[in-house]
């Protein structure tokens, strides 16, 4: 499994979901620019010392980023603004979980071009989001259930 960060912007998120990698043993793929510094205390804070043993990938841009992985590759993309509930998705093991960042989300051509692949969580209106960090657990606890991950 792997959770995609495109452009994550606050250093707590980011390694709160690094730590929840650790813990499932899924890659952290962090694309384009950060917000932070990977070598800031917050993310080490965050990550506590299970941050060297993070599976981290890191790719200059989103084009860098698809180009690493295969043609077919099984891509999820999570946006507030999708129609589809994360609970319509049949995730296979080596799925991409794919988030934008905090402030804006996802990138309007991205939303455009993945359309049929866009999926969200649902929410009463009274709130625009989910955090981040909330937001890649909950959709990654579901790919890792449907998959029969039981834990060591």
């Amino acid at each position: 499994m792997n959770v995609v960060l495109l452009e994550p912007e606050i250093h707590f998120n980011t390694g709160n979901i690094g730590r929840t990698c650790v813990g499932t043993g899924t890659a952290l793929h962090l694309v384009g620019r950060l917000g932070f510094r990977l070598d800031d205390k917050e993310i080490r804070r965050s990550g506590l010392d299970y941050w060297v043993k993070l599976d981290l990938r890191l790719h200059a841009d989103f084009s860098a980023f698809m180009g690493s992985i295969k043609k077919d590759a099984a891509l999820f993309f999570f946006s507030a603004e999708a129609v589809r509930s994360f609970w319509e998705g049949r995730y296979p093991s080596d799925a991409y979980l794919i988030f934008g960042k905090e402030s804006t989300g996802l990138p309007q051509e991205v939303r455009e071009r993945y359309a049929q692949r866009l999926y969200r969580i649902p929410f009463f209106n009274d709130i625009r989001s989910y955090n981040l960090s909330t937001t890649a657990g909950v959709v990654l606890f579901e790919a890792l259930r449907q998959n029969g991950w039981k834990p060591s």
